[in-house]
């Protein structure tokens, strides 16, 4: 991960999901830049998140969060009520087995468990939790650019599309419902890296992309509104 020092103060960021793959480099990322870290984990067994609270002694908190179970979220909140974080950000979710599948051929079982996962879950978190971030924070969601409707013209991966879409939507509903809010609220799209999720054929590496996803982020710290973006910071049309 990169060395290079932000611009911005170092804080700390409350990660939801960073056990693994994105998240988990994340918070790698922020602490080399002199952030502390706060990350969720589902379950009670070890994590690449467990090495990195070893790594980094009193800088690393782990808190047990399922966000797709309504009493995990208030517990979580009923733990840090009283705490303040400059960054949320929510990077929690997942995909289908088979991304091959259709609309017409997914099971009902499954699409809940996407939609669930990816779109009304992150919402719940960020619902509850906004009032742990001041003023000049920044809450943030792990999107897609797969999310966007306009730039769907090859289809594909239809189920997945369609959670980051709502993701969107959702988000873009929260920011109307708090128009006066001077936080700055972001929508990431990191692009295809090679994780658990993305799959080894995908382009990029967690060291190439990583760096780039927090130094947007930060770069974003105290500008009003939503920003749907990629990891360089460009718009992504919805």
């Amino acid at each position: 991960m990169s060395n290079d020092a932000f611009t911005t103060t170092a804080g700390t960021v409350l990660i939801i999901g960073a056990s693994r793959g994105l998240g988990h480099a994340m918070a790698a990322e922020f602490l080399q830049n002199g952030w502390s870290v706060v990350g969720t984990i589902r379950g009670t067994a070890r994590t690449a998140l467990h090495d990195l609270a070893a790594e980094h002694k009193g800088r690393v908190e782990i808190e047990p969060l399922d966000i797709t179970q309504p009493d995990e979220i208030e517990a979580l909140y009923q733990r840090l009520c009283a705490r303040c974080f400059d960054v949320l950000f929510v990077n929690a979710g997942t995909a289908n087995a088979n991304q091959d599948e259709t609309i017409a051929e997914v099971s009902t079982d499954e699409f809940v468990r996407i939609m669930i996962t990816n779109a009304l879950s992150p919402m719940r978190v960020i619902e509850r939790l906004q009032g742990l971030v001041p003023p000049s924070g920044l809450i943030g969601v792990m999107s897609s650019g797969q999310g966007s409707i306009t730039n769907n013209e090859k289809g594909g991966h239809e189920v997945y599309r369609g959670s980051k879409a709502a993701l969107n939507m959702y988000m873009r509903s929260y920011a109307a419902r708090h128009a006066e809010d001077p936080r700055a609220w972001v929508l990431m799209a990191p692009g295809w890296i090679r994780t658990a999720l993305g799959g080894p054929s995908a382009p990029f590496s967690l060291e190439e992309t990583v760096p780039e996803i927090v130094r947007t982020l930060l770069s974003l710290q105290g500008k009003q509104g939503l920003r749907y973006v990629n990891r360089e910071g460009k718009t992504i049309p919805w």
